[in-house]
């Protein structure tokens, strides 16, 4: 079974101060530091930001589900501001997915606002699994780094 699920912000904030902290490995800082609740830590595990960077994300104890996934980013593209990342280990591996993309598209809107748009693709064999899918946590970070960057605006 595939699936698919959509999300997208808009933010009164410049596509490329939105793309300085998603295209790279500012993320998962800003998640951890803004965040402990939702992402407990973010291991840089290889890489440097770019294509083939794993990360390890680390749950906070007491979430549902899983402690941890390791995730590689699989595309970086710093023109069209898009990045996608795969589980390739742990996290819904462990629950029958054969795929689990996160993709990261920072669209420009004017010179002062743009939209974060967060797409998760899946495919999972069993498809009681794919219930487990939610885009709440990426909705959550979405919001809160537009807060964080508007704020540092002022």
């Amino acid at each position: 079974m595939e699936g698919q699920l959509e999300h997208e912000l808009e933010v009164s904030v410049p596509a490329s101060e939105v793309w300085d902290v998603y295209g790279g490995l500012k993320l998962g800082k800003l998640v951890c530091e803004l965040l402990p609740n939702v992402i407990e830590k973010v291991e840089l595990v290889e890489g440097d930001g770019g294509v083939g960077t794993i990360l390890k994300v680390v749950f906070p104890q007491g979430t549902p589900g899983f402690t941890f996934y390791k995730e590689m980013f699989t595309k970086v593209d710093n023109e069209k501001r898009l990045k996608e990342a795969e589980v390739v280990e742990g996290g819904y591996l462990e629950f029958d997915f054969s795929l689990y993309r996160v993709r990261f598209e920072i669209i420009e809107k004017d010179a002062k606002s743009s939209i974060i748009k967060t797409t998760i693709e899946y495919e999972v064999d069993t498809a009681a699994n794919a219930s487990i899918v939610s885009s709440k946590a990426l909705e959550l970070i979405a919001e809160t780094i537009a807060k964080y960057l508007t704020e540092k605006q002022v």
